[in-house]
C-alpha cells in the first residue's frame, strides 16, 4: 500500500507541469487554437497591447477569454513554482484563499506549486544519489568480498581514510570553485555514499564465495567475473535491496538539509529552502507546516517500503 501511494505521488510529481502550471493546457480564441504549455503566444494575439509573453492572471486577458466562443483550459492548480501574480491584493507571504489553497511565500509564489516542484526535485535527487552509491557500493564490496586476502584488507583501509574526510566540507570547498548546482551535490555525495553499503556487500561475498556452488562453479572453469555476475551477486543482493529505501531518505534528508542551511542550489523550489523560510516567517504556518508534513509522509513512506522489502527478502521467514 505504501509502495502504491509513493509511486502515485511520483507519477504526480513527474507530470508536474500538467498538474500546476501559470499557463493553461489549451485555448481558444478568435477561432484559432493555442497551446500555452508548450509554447506561449505574445499578449498581442489575445488583444493585448505588448509583444511580450502572455500573462494569464492578467484581468485584461482573463476579460478576452470570458467571451462567448473563446476559453482556456488551466492545470489544477494555476500556478507554476517561480510564477508571480502582480495583480493579487494580498502582501506576501499571504495566507491561504481561493486562489492559493496553501497561500503564497515570501516572494509571493504559489506554496502548492512550490512543495510540487520541491518534493519533485527532491525525489529525483534521492534516486539519482542512490543508483549511483548503489553501483559504487556493489562493484567496491563485491571486489573485496570474493578476492578477499591483500585486496581486501588494502582497499578496507582505503575505506577507512576516505570515509574519515568531512563530506561538509568537501562540498564547501567544492561550492567555492564551482557554481553550485545538483550535478555538483550529486557527485560530492555519490563519492561518499557507498561506503556503507559496501560493508554489507562485502560482507554477503565473503560468505557465499566458500559456498559449494561457487566451488562447482570454479571446478567447471567459469572466469571470476562469471562466477561473480552469475552466482554471488544474485545471492549477494537482499541487502542491497533492503538497503535502498533508507539510502534514499537519507539522500533526501541530505539535500533538505544543504539548502535549509543555505549551501544548496540557489533559485531552485526545495523543501530545505520552504523550510528555511517557514522559519524566517514564523507567523506564515502555510509555509512550514505543509512543507514539514510533505517531508515527514515522504520519509515514512520510504521507511515503510524498506521495512516491507526486509521482511519479503528474510530468509528466516518461510
Amino acid at each position: 500500500m505504501s509502495l502504491l501511494v509513493f509511486l502515485s505521488v511520483l507519477v504526480v510529481a513527474t507530470f508536474a507541469e500538467l498538474v500546476s502550471n501559470d499557463r493553461p493546457l489549451v485555448a481558444r480564441y478568435a477561432g484559432n487554437w493555442y497551446f500555452p504549455i508548450l509554447s506561449n503566444p505574445p499578449e498581442t494575439a489575445f488583444g493585448g497591447d505588448f509583444k511580450t509573453p502572455t500573462e494569464w492572471h492578467d484581468p485584461l486577458i482573463r476579460e478576452q477569454f470570458s467571451k462567448p466562443g473563446n476559453w482556456a483550459l488551466f492545470t489544477f492548480n494555476q500556478y507554476d513554482a517561480n510564477a508571480l501574480n502582480y495583480f493579487a491584493s494580498a502582501a506576501d507571504p499571504a495566507p491561504p484563499d481561493d486562489g492559493r489553497w496553501l497561500g503564497t511565500d515570501p516572494a509571493g509564489r504559489d506554496m502548492v506549486a512550490r512543495l510540487l516542484y520541491g518534493f519533485r526535485i527532491s525525489i529525483y535527487f534521492g534516486l539519482a544519489l542512490t543508483i549511483a552509491g548503489t553501483l559504487l557500493g556493489i562493484l567496491i564490496g563485491a571486489v573485496q568480498g570474493y578476492f578477499g586476502g591483500r585486496v581486501d584488507l588494502a582497499t578496507q583501509r582505503v575505506i577507512e581514510i576516505w570515509n574519515a574526510i568531512p563530506e561538509l566540507y568537501v562540498l564547501i570547498i567544492v561550492a567555492s570553485i564551482l557554481e553550485p548546482s545538483l550535478l555538483v551535490l550529486l557527485c560530492v555525495f555519490a563519492l561518499f555514499g557507498w561506503i556503507s553499503l559496501s560493508d554489507y556487500v562485502r560482507a554477503e561475498f565473503l560468505r557465499n564465495r566458500n559456498l559449494e556452488f561457487v566451488k562447482a562453479a570454479r571446478a567447471m572453469g567459469l572466469s571470476n567475473w562469471q562466477i561473480i555476475r552469475r552466482h554471488v551477486l544474485p545471492n549477494s543482493m537482499t541487502p542491497v535491496i533492503t538497503f535502498l529505501p533508507f539510502r534514499m531518505s537519507a539522500a533526501i534528508l541530505f539535500l533538505t538539509s544543504l539548502d535549509f542551511l543555505g549551501l544548496g542550489v540557489p533559485r531552485l523550489p526545495s523543501l530545505g529552502q520552504l523550510l528555511r523560510e517557514g522559519k524566517e516567517n514564523l507567523d506564515a504556518w502555510w509555509i512550514s507546516m505543509p512543507t514539514f508534513a510533505v517531508l515527514v509522509l515522504t520519509l515514512l513512506l520510504l521507511t515503510f517500503i524498506g521495512d516491507a522489502l526486509r521482511d519479503a527478502f528474510d530468509t528466516r521467514k518461510s
